[in-house]
């Protein structure tokens, strides 16, 4: 046996054998057992649509996948924040620091690192989160040193990722409801400062609607008209066939009275500054803000009840494909493979190491 270890070439030995044997130690003795637990789910929104198979079935619910909060959920798994939560009863430290673990495995082991960074790194090597951008289903895969400690931790994640989606969607309808709201405010501010400017128009000019005020004037001094006709009319015929009549200077007295009062009702309707034709300008220019503001209120209330419809039905959510699984036996490491692995990469750095140093020693020949 001595025999058979002298023809082993120190290269063999440094690259092969002692290799292989810590890879036997390691993967035989030390290495612990993983446990993997694995669960899927969609985010599932009533407002978009996606041309996946599985969006189409969503979708004949009257439901499909919300892409962004995917993303979003990826991104919060992977965050500092999801492991602040998870880990709030010492959950996370606990699981991965028990005397059951191997050295090599368990967290802070060798060199007795555990600060928040570090639980922070090791923590996302134990968790794997991929989103199939075709079918928009998340897959979170947790590697813990039991079986139940894997299940609970994912259950754990899946729970924060459900969290934040609701957040985000009472986020959204908050938001939405409160832009309306806004609006709404603006809007019903501005239909009351133009009745209040109409108010003031009407108080301050005595006239309730100059455009029908000057109707009744223009129907005044028609009628005034009509009877200055008439009296112009009876006073040629007096003046024609009876001169000395004495009701000619009363007829005369009657007509300037009745063109005086003609003249001043048509000033009522144009031409003065105080005129009825200048305060209708102002009038319609008022009514028009008025009416448009009443409109603005009309659509801002519209949306308003529109905007609380739609937050009622547009809720964004977690659907769990698969509930995360209780692991039947550890699925890692693989200890046969790792030991194989080991044995084939050092006879190729052996191999390697050989070529080498021939190359070296015909070089110094």
């Amino acid at each position: 046996m001595l025999s058979r270890v002298k023809f082993i070439s120190p290269t063999a030995l440094v690259t092969v054998v002692l290799p292989t044997l810590l890879a036997v130690l390691y993967f035989g003795l030390l290495a612990s057992d993983v446990y993997i637990s694995e669960s899927r789910f969609v985010v599932r929104s009533p407002e978009k649509s996606t041309a996946s198979p599985l969006g189409m079935i969503l979708n004949a619910g009257g439901l499909s996948s919300a892409g962004e909060e995917n993303f979003a959920v990826v991104d919060y798994i992977r965050s500092r924040e999801a492991l602040k939560h998870v880990d709030r009863d010492k959950l996370v430290r606990n699981a991965y620091s028990s005397g059951d673990i191997s050295i090599f495995d368990r967290f802070g082991g060798l060199f007795g690192q555990t600060s928040d960074e570090h639980l922070y790194r090791y923590f996302n090597d134990k968790v794997l989160i991929e989103l199939d951008t075709a079918s928009q289903v998340t897959t979170l895969t947790v590697r813990a040193y039991g079986a139940e400690t894997a299940r609970k931790l994912n259950e754990r994640l899946l729970q924060q990722a459900e969290q934040l989606v609701n957040r985000l969607s009472e986020r959204a309808r908050k938001d939405a409801i409160a832009s309306a709201e806004t609006e709404v405010a603006e809007a019903r501010e501005t239909a009351r400062n133009a009745t209040v400017a109409l108010a003031r128009f009407r108080n301050r000019s005595g006239i309730i609607d100059p455009e029908k005020q000057a109707a009744i004037n223009l129907q005044m001094v028609s009628k005034l008209q009509d009877a200055l006709l008439a009296e112009q009319t009876q006073l040629a015929q007096l003046e024609a066939y009876t001169p000395r009549n004495p009701q000619i200077p009363a007829t005369r007295t009657r007509i300037r009275m009745i063109k005086a009062e003609i003249e001043r009702q048509s000033s009522f309707v144009a031409g003065a500054q105080g005129s009825l034709s200048a305060a209708a300008s102002q009038y319609q220019q008022l009514v028009f803000d008025a009416e448009v503001a009443g409109k603005q209120l009309a659509v801002a209330l519209s949306a308003l009840q529109e905007a609380r419809n739609e937050a009622r039905k547009k809720q964004v959510y977690v659907e769990r494909i698969a509930e995360p699984n209780l692991p039947d036996y550890a699925l890692e490491p693989r200890r046969l493979r790792g030991i194989l692995a080991t044995f084939v990469l050092g006879l190729l750095a052996w191999g390697v190491a050989t070529t080498l140093l021939a190359g070296i020693r015909e070089h110094r020949d």
